[in-house]
């Protein structure tokens, strides 16, 4: 376990990555002893330093619930970080490569929420009752820490690699269809890069969502009605490149389209 003044040292470290764009040598290399716990203790001191400067908490997300991902990353347990006001772009809009590290997109599904969620002892039916809608988003996930043999401890320390996060496509009601068979495919370029379907996503969406009220509980931590929710990618991350147009078809759900320039 790290002391205090450690976590307070690697929080500030990393928000002073975010402001260079110039990721930190990794964590578990300087901090072999560090925890998941240690983690997430940076994690919710850095959050602390980006509300007191004016940033507003709108949602979660929640990372590495699918195979694809775990696959993909070698890690294999759910992470969640935080999403701001300033991180959540409507579709159709441009993104400045420039502005995050390593930029990487996703396909997934977000939760709006309608009432108040927490846990302990939340379960899929609680996630799908606070639902006030499910709407298609992409995330771009962002580093602050190298990436190179990087473990779920770097990842956590870094607010689970949350960049920002791009919202559109058609909301439907949670009871509407068949969330387990939202399906995807995401193209750069105008050629097919992924597929995927959500029940990739711990075999529903939802299910990621609960796993996280539970989850932060123990930390006297819980969702608040309005808040977006980012269930997980069901696909593998795609590397994003300066002029790369990025378009998910979600089919019935819409589509969701943004440019990186």
């Amino acid at each position: 376990m790290l002391d205090a003044k450690t976590i307070e040292a690697i929080a500030d470290e990393l928000l002073a990555a975010a402001r260079t764009r110039t990721p930190v040598p990794r964590l578990t290399a300087r901090y072999p002893e560090m925890t998941v716990e240690d983690s997430y203790a940076v994690q919710r001191l850095w959050r602390r330093r980006n509300e007191d400067a004016g940033r507003k908490l709108v949602g979660r997300k929640i990372g590495l619930t699918s195979k694809a991902m775990q696959s993909a990353t070698g890690i294999t347990e759910p992470d969640y970080g935080a999403i701001f006001d300033d991180m959540v772009l409507g579709s159709g809009c441009s993104v400045e490569w420039d502005q995050y590290t390593h930029p990487r997109v996703e396909v997934e599904l977000a939760f709006v929420l309608k009432k108040d969620l927490s846990g302990p002892g939340c379960t899929i039916f609680d996630v799908l009752d606070a639902t006030d809608y499910v709407v298609p988003a992409l995330e771009i996930l962002d580093s602050r820490i190298e990436m190179e043999g990087r473990t779920i401890v770097d990842t956590i320390a870094d607010n689970a690699a949350m960049g920002a996060m791009v919202i559109g496509g058609n909301p439907v009601k949670p009871d509407a269809v068949d969330l387990r068979w939202v399906s995807a495919i995401l193209y750069k370029n105008h050629t097919v890069e992924e597929t995927g379907v959500a029940a990739g996503v711990l075999d529903h969406p939802a299910n990621g969502v609960h796993w996280l009220a539970n989850k932060i509980a123990a930390h006297g931590d819980g969702m608040n009605a309005g808040d977006i929710i980012l269930a997980g990618s069901f696909t593998r991350p795609l590397w994003v490149y300066k002029g790369d147009t990025i378009h998910a078809d979600y089919g019935p759900l819409g589509a969701i389209t943004c440019r990186f320039e």
